[in-house]
């Protein structure tokens, strides 16, 4: 994937992330297993979220008992009207069937 472009936006990026957490069974955004995955803006980051010119990168944290495949092809449709592109979806984990967003 290459870099952010320029017309990256705060606004895009968390509208991705506001589109991801709105899918049923998703509990988290997800960072990635060394925190690479992100969208970085000034003074902060969106975690979970990588945009690029080509493409987005979204890793997330289902929830216990979710279909994985189908909550992930669920997140590929909230977010292709907000990106160029294809969208890649990474289910990085499970979360435990006790713990809360």
């Amino acid at each position: 994937m290459s870099p952010v472009s320029s017309d990256t936006t705060p606004d895009r990026a968390e509208a991705v992330a506001s589109a991801v957490l709105a899918v049923p069974g998703v509990n988290a955004l997800h960072a990635g297993v060394f925190g690479e995955v992100a969208t970085y803006l000034p003074g902060r980051r969106i975690t979970g979220v990588r945009l690029g010119d080509d493409a987005c990168e979204v890793h997330v944290v289902l929830d216990w008992g979710t279909p994985v495949l189908q909550t992930a092809d669920a997140v590929r449709v909230a977010v292709e009207p907000l990106v160029d592109g294809p969208v890649d979806v990474t289910v990085q984990d499970i979360a435990a069937p006790d713990s809360a967003p």
